[in-house]
């Protein structure tokens, strides 16, 4: 009945309310962490976020002491996801500092920032100048440049041959260069010569001067000596497997220094430069080359690559399944023997998390495999896309050099990494020391 009906409305009632959150985006990371090596980012959000790379983010680049910035000071996460600009902190490095002649000197590390060498001369000269340097953070040395003064026979170069004067009106009294009896000329003479003339070098030997003197009377004299040239010696170097050497000089004669390096993969133990002492024997310890060891066992993917910079470049083939047709094909098309001597690793990333693994591939050793997050973090880091193929290409400086779609050919590989930088120093000592694959 409608008395019915109006008493159960009375009971029943709808009651619908509406509660409106203030709209704001998420706070959520936008580009990938920032992370300087040898140096440190000091960075800004936009309103105070927890996260110091969402949008808008400034970070003031800063190195470390001895580094110095390669780049803008400051980088901005743009709309892009990407930031502003790319930085790197160099070692700060002072000019290569000249032979002193008759001399030498040697360093703690080389001609980088805080290195410190000390000047010697040869046995017989003095030193002139300050004995210690140090490379300051202004790319300069401290002290003055050393020299070697002195008149003493110099085992590293030639000596002159003396006037006919020198001995007319003096006489010499060194047993090593002249007779033992001095030869005086007291009248008007003529002189032949047999031997170097006045004014030229002997080289390293024996060398045999006369000087005949002709008086006005025709009286005779004869001066006859000889000049030794030794060099000390401490006998050839050879370059360590899978390294070069580079020595100045002769290579072995006293004062010389020679200067080790490996080529990309492999790492110096040992003393990397030596120097030939007055005691004929070399400074330091024998330099080898050992390959590079690979700490897969790491938390992060910055710490994987940080290993690799300076010494590999990165080669990383990315697909969401090993089945996929430009995946196989681009193994298929990889030349080993071409990405070993130009020093590159390859990394694969295959699958879609949580099934992704990924692999090293290092030249003699097997597959080493990397842990799960890593792999999934280097896609994150790098941003590659995870249900696609892709291949990035990367420096030895960690810079992202060339992103591929579909697989390149090893011709555009070597043809895009023979332009990096060092290549080309490379390619020289592998030109000098016939380096090629085979």
């Amino acid at each position: 009945s409608g008395q019915e009906l109006t008493s159960l409305h009375s009971l029943v009632k709808c009651v619908c309310s509406v509660f409106v959150f203030p709209f704001s985006l998420p706070e959520m990371p936008w580009c990938s962490p920032i992370k300087v090596k040898h140096g440190y980012a000091n960075c800004r959000t936009p309103q105070g976020e927890y996260y110091k790379n969402v949008l808008g983010t400034r970070c003031d680049i800063r190195c470390q002491k001895g580094y110095e910035l390669h780049g803008p000071q400051q980088l901005i996460c743009q709309s892009n996801k990407r930031w502003s600009g790319k930085v790197l902190c160099k070692q700060i490095r002072c000019p290569t500092l000249s032979m002193p002649t008759n001399g030498g000197f040697k360093c703690i590390d080389g001609a980088y920032f805080n290195s410190r060498c000390e000047y010697y001369c040869s046995p017989g000269y003095q030193l002139k100048g300050d004995r210690t340097v140090t490379c300051m953070d202004n790319k300069v040395w401290s002290g003055r440049p050393a020299s070697c003064v002195g008149k003493v026979l110099n085992p590293h170069t030639t000596i002159p041959c003396p006037s006919p004067e020198l001995l007319i009106f003096s006489y010499w009294t060194n047993p090593n260069l002249i007779s033992e009896h001095p030869v005086y000329f007291i009248s008007f003479f003529s002189v032949i010569l047999k031997g170097p003339s006045p004014g030229s070098h002997f080289s390293e030997g024996d060398h045999k001067i006369q000087y005949t003197v002709y008086d006005r009377a025709e009286n005779k004299g004869t001066c006859k000596f000889l000049v030794k040239v030794r060099v000390r010696r401490c006998g050839k170097l050879n370059a360590p497997e899978n390294g070069y050497i580079k020595c100045t000089g002769d290579g072995d004669n006293y004062g010389v220094t020679c200067e080790f390096s490996c080529i990309g993969g492999y790492e110096l133990q040992g003393s990397p430069a030596r120097v030939c002492q007055y005691n004929l024997g070399w400074s330091g310890t024998e330099p080898t080359c050992t390959p590079m060891n690979i700490n897969v066992a790491v938390r992060t993917a910055a710490a994987l690559l940080d290993q690799f910079y300076e010494k590999r470049r990165l080669l990383i083939v990315s697909t969401p399944t090993a089945a996929n047709f430009f995946y196989r094909l681009q193994l298929g098309m990889l030349q080993q023997c071409g990405l070993d001597l130009r020093h590159v690793t390859v990394i694969e990333l295959v699958g879609v998390f949580p099934a992704q693994i990924g692999r090293i591939g290092v030249k003699e050793q097997m597959l080493k495999a990397v842990q799960k997050p890593i792999s999934e973090f280097f896609r994150l880091l790098l941003r590659i896309p995870h249900y696609n193929f892709s291949v990035v290409v990367m420096d030895k400086h960690g810079m992202d050099k060339e992103r591929y779609s579909f697989p390149p050919t090893p011709a555009q590989l070597f043809a895009l990494i023979d332009t990096f930088p060092l290549r080309k120093e490379e390619m020289k000592l592998q030109a000098e020391t016939g380096q090629s694959c085979t």
